[in-house]
Parts: C-alpha cells; structure tokens; sequence
C-alpha cells in the first residue's frame, strides 16, 4: 500500500481507489508515510481527512436548547391531560396520542427552518381541524369508523410533520427521501435514549427502594411520563444538531436487516404451507399478514433511503430487488384474500380500508421493483427507486384523509 500511495500521490482519483479498497491499510500506510511528502498540497488534504478529530457533542445554541426544554414540558402538559381536566384516559389516547408527539415536532421544525406564515397555518389549520374532528366522533368502542379514524389520524399528523421538515420546496423528491432518512434516524436515537432512560428509571427506583422509600408511582405518572413525551423531540435535537451521530449507524441498520427480513420473508411463506393457515378464512391471520406487509414495506422505503446515499453498494440493491419481490407475493396473496373475504361476507369500513391500502402498496411495490430490476441490470440510478417511492407519498396521505374524514360520514360514524 505504501508504495501504491507514493506512486499515485499526484492521482487524486486513483488515490480515492485505494482508499475504498482498503480505507484502514491506506490510513495507516499513509500516516507513516506523510512526514515524507512535505510541501503537497493533496497530501495536506488526505492528512486532514484521515486526521480529523471531532469537536465533540454540539449542544446548540441557547435559544435552540431553551426552545426544546419548552416545547418538551408542553409535549409532558398534554399527556398528563387526562389526568389534569379528569378526562376518560382510555377516550383521550385513543383520540389523540399523536397530538402528544408530531405538533411538538412540526412546531421544532417550523421553528428551525423559519417556515413562511402561509405554511404555518396550513400546518396550524390541520391540526386544529383533526383534532376537533377526531374529538367530535360519537364515543362508541364498536364504531369500525372510529377505529379506523384513530388508527389513521398519526399518518396525517406525520404527514403534516414531513410537510414542515421539508420546507418550502415541498415538491422536491430528494426532500422527501431526507424526510424518510430522517424517521429512520429519529427511531434509532429515541430508541437509545428510551432504553437510557430506562436504566436511569431502574437504578433511581432501586436506589429510593434500598432505603425505604417506594416512589414508583409518583416517578411514573410525574416524571416518567415527561421524560417519554419528551423522547422524540429530545431525539430529534440531537440528529439536527450532531447528526454525526447516528447518519453511519442508519445505513449499517439497513444493510443488515434488509437481508435478514428477506431470509424471514421466504422462510415464512415456506412455514404458511406447512402450518396450514388460511388467510382466505382466517381473519386474524390477515390481520397480521397485512401487519408485516405494513412493516415490511417500511423496511424497503428506508432502505432504500439510504442505500441511495452510497450508490457504490450494489448488494443493497440485489437485495432490496429481492425483498421487494417477495413482499410483492405477500402483497398479491393479503389483496387477492381480502377480495375474496368481500365477495363472501360483503363490503364493510375496514375492509374497505384495506383494500385501498393494499392496492396502494402492491401499485407501489411493482413500480419500485421495477426499477430496482433496472437498477440492478445497470439501465437506470437508484435515483428513480428515490422517486417512485416519494411520488407515492402524497397518494398515500390522500387515502389517509378520506379514512379518517370521508369513511365516519358516508357510514354515519358505524
């Protein structure tokens, strides 16, 4: 390597092969060799990409630290509710537990990316309307409308979040993929800080026990119960103020678990044949059937979010063509189980619901493994994977709507 090097010191292009080839032999060849090659510039500049010592954690400015303890208290306010104006718990989470988390995060990101006032109250609007509406819906427990309502609503509120992340070129596709990079991110940094958290929890609660004091009820419901609402945004502070920390952690995520779920995906339709589950009559296995598809299909989108930002990892791709395909036959066998439950029992909200989903995911399953199958075959970029993932977005977030607002009126609100 060391002789590699010193003969291609002048080769910018050639130097950056050899550093992908071997990046450990190459830094370690070259800062033995470096004190030789005085007066060059490229040298100068390869010394200080090797070399470069992080500053540490950035902690923001004042203002940005002020604002996030603020709106994290706000996010503690409105989960203790409840308990604050004597509300029905089970009524209040099942209504609004999206309000406890994405208007505290769209607030963060309106805040930070100085968002236009147009755009402020379009976000503001939205809000309003969903949670008068949800709030408004008659308080039946059997109600599949209302069900249906409350299980959509934190897709619209999410919706209304990415609406805010990505500012104002909100047509911008590679806007969205960042806006998918981004929950990618935000579930590994919450999911760190929620098992810290925990940890503290332990040890405190453990702590006060050994000396006689039992303070596991008064820590959960007034502190613990700050310290979750407060999880998303604390963690989405840290991604936007060092994102250094967890943009290496996301890719190495997806390119381990894409190939496990494909190995899980085969497996289990090759165990569906043997256990002889029946989606066509089992509802409750449907049920979890559509469940992993929903996953899986979470999976693929940020996958490939972040296999596109190293275009040079073509396995990711294979493997991704893979997942797709096979996710694609899970798709085709929930759709074509779904069908048949309507023709036999009829139309009702939920399977209607479904049904458009399904359709929704395998439309957009056969155009992503389309042109991953271009990709992998070298006639098209990982960019046209990008849009034809964000392009459906949108479509997405209308069938949400008509769910959450359309379906409660034309069945009055069964």
């Amino acid at each position: 390597m060391r002789e590699d090097i010193l003969n291609h010191i002048d080769n910018p292009k050639q130097l950056e092969k050899l550093y992908r080839d071997n990046k450990l032999a190459f830094k370690s060849a070259f800062n033995l060799l470096y004190p030789e090659l005085t007066d060059r510039k490229l040298a100068d500049y390869w010394d200080a990409r090797l070399n470069y010592e992080n500053l540490g954690i950035y902690w923001g400015s004042k203002n940005e630290l002020t604002f996030v303890i603020i709106v994290s208290l706000i996010a503690g306010v409105i989960a203790k509710i409840p308990v604050l104006f004597n509300i029905n718990k089970e009524f209040f989470y099942q209504r609004n537990l999206g309000f406890i988390i994405f208007p505290i995060l769209t607030a963060y990101f309106i805040w930070r990316k100085s968002l236009s006032i147009n755009k402020t109250v379009i976000a503001g609007v939205t809000f309003l309307i969903a949670v008068i509406f949800i709030n408004l819906l008659p308080a039946d427990n059997k109600s599949d409308t209302l069900i249906l309502s409350c299980i959509h609503l934190p897709i619209l509120l999410w919706a209304v979040l990415g609406f805010a992340y990505i500012g104002d070129n909100i047509k911008n596709s590679q806007n969205r993929l960042d806006f998918l990079r981004y929950n990618g991110d935000l579930i590994i940094m919450t999911g760190l800080l929620g098992i810290a958290g925990g940890i503290l929890s332990g040890i405190t609660i453990g702590l006060f026990s050994v000396i006689g004091f039992k303070i596991e009820d008064f820590y959960f419901q007034y502190i613990g119960i700050f310290g979750v609402a407060a999880l998303p945004i604390v963690a989405t502070y840290i991604i936007q103020t060092n994102p250094q920390l967890v943009n290496k952690v996301s890719p190495v995520i997806a390119k381990i678990f894409s190939p496990l779920v494909l190995i899980m995906l085969v497996v289990y339709l090759a165990a569906i044949l043997f256990a002889g589950k029946n989606p066509y009559k089992d509802r409750n296995f449907l049920m979890v059937f559509n469940g992993l598809l929903v996953g899986v299909m979470a999976i693929i989108l940020f996958s490939v979010a972040e296999t596109s930002k190293k275009n040079e990892y073509r396995t990711g791709s294979f493997i991704l063509f893979g997942l797709s395909v096979v996710t694609a036959i899970v798709n085709g066998i929930a759709l074509s189980a779904i069908l048949f439950r309507i023709s036999e029992w009829g139309i009702t909200p939920n399977r209607l619901a479904i049904l458009g989903v399904n359709i929704l995911m395998l439309t957009n399953l056969l155009i992503v493994t389309f042109k991953l199958f271009k990709n992998v075959s070298k006639k098209a970029d990982i960019s046209e994977v990008e849009n034809s993932i964000s392009m459906f977005l949108p479509i997405y977030i209308l069938w949400i709507i008509i769910v959450i607002f359309i379906f409660p009126l034309i069945n009055n609100f069964k």
